[in-house]
């Protein structure tokens, strides 16, 4: 039916039109008696096979919902009934801000693919925080944080230290977000010295709690092997729970759309197929090139179970969906668990 009949009629308002006019009707309709338990009917799939545990939390299934699809909490506990077995949220930064001027959400059909330069638009970690202590799904939750654009990178460590304290106690463990392409020098922040400061200086505040969270590093795909090696390295060193891989790319070589029409969308991340196979080559290496020492989300290109099954298979323990959820609708979630219950 999703690709029938919702998805022609969504793609024909702009994608940020789009999603927001998802967002109105799913808040309208699940609070409409009954609709949740039809929803979870339909989209879930109960197996205990499916449960994974992972630094120390246990997941219903391995297939999540992505950044950037839920930036300001507003749904998390309505996708829980829409199978999925875990839902992060964000990129949430310490002050709310708007992002980058509009339009600025682009779709690629011809290639299943979206160009975003959002900028990390959201409401603010205070604002967030009291979002998600209105929980009443089990899902689990990540925290996905950044710094404001208007913070200096010699202080983007105080930013990504406000968020951890002001979410703490209300997500399951954090992403911490220092690839996207959309917040001006911020992939800056992979480098060793002020990657290694931000993860120590987290783990430090991480330390001192009761129960400490787990942490997790978002890196993109456009950073070569040796600086891969780099990073691995840091996630030992720094003792962080695992990585995520990956965020959007700059890339934008062989795509079926039309280069006049890609320059005319401007910067941003692309995401969705054309993605796919860097996504899983970095997975692979990752996973490889570390012996397998701590646990990976496999996210990038995810438009089928196939997809998702060649991400696990290359050493993700996890995986997450943004663009092939907008391109292939709902059904695939339950179309990727049962995927791997086929696979054993």
């Amino acid at each position: 039916m999703y690709k029938l009949f919702i998805k022609p009629l969504l793609f024909k308002f702009d994608a940020e039109t789009a999603h927001k006019i998802v967002f109105t009707l799913l808040a309208l309709v699940t609070k409409i008696p009954g609709v949740k338990a039809i929803v979870y009917f339909i989209y879930s799939t109960n197996n205990k096979k499916l449960e994974r545990n992972l630094f120390g939390l246990k997941f219903k299934n391995p297939v999540g919902m992505a950044a950037g699809f839920d930036k300001n909490a507003k749904l998390f506990n309505e996708f829980s009934y829409f199978g999925f077995g875990f839902v992060e949220i964000g990129t949430v930064t310490p002050l709310p801000q708007d992002g980058n001027e509009k339009p600025r959400l682009f779709r690629l059909p011809k290639d299943n693919a979206l160009i975003n330069r959002m900028g990390f638009n959201n409401d603010g970690a205070t604002v967030i925080s009291k979002r998600l202590q209105k929980r009443y799904t089990s899902v689990i939750v990540g925290g996905n944080i950044g710094k404001n654009k208007s913070t200096l990178l010699e202080n983007a460590a105080e930013d990504y230290e406000k968020c951890f304290n002001e979410l703490f106690d209300v997500v399951h463990y954090f992403a911490v977000n220092v690839s996207s392409p959309n917040t001006p020098g911020l992939r800056s922040l992979q480098e060793k010295g002020p990657l290694t400061e931000i993860l120590l200086r987290l783990q430090k505040l991480n330390q001192l709690k009761d129960k400490p969270k787990p942490i997790l590093l978002k890196i993109a795909p456009d950073l070569t092997n040796e600086q891969l090696d780099e990073i691995i390295e840091i996630i030992l060193q720094t003792k962080i729970s695992g990585i995520i891989a990956t965020n959007t790319t700059i890339e934008r070589s062989g795509l079926s759309t039309a280069e006049v029409e890609i320059d005319a969308m401007g910067n941003g991340g692309l995401s969705g197929l054309p993605l796919n196979k860097r996504a899983t080559e970095v997975i692979s290496y990752i996973a490889k090139k570390s012996n397998k020492a701590f646990p990976i989300i496999g996210v990038g290109g995810i438009h089928s179970a196939e997809d998702a099954m060649e991400k696990l298979n290359a050493g993700a323990d996890l995986v997450q969906l943004y663009t092939g959820y907008v391109y292939e609708g709902p059904a695939l979630v339950k179309k990727i668990n049962k995927r791997i219950l086929e696979n054993g």
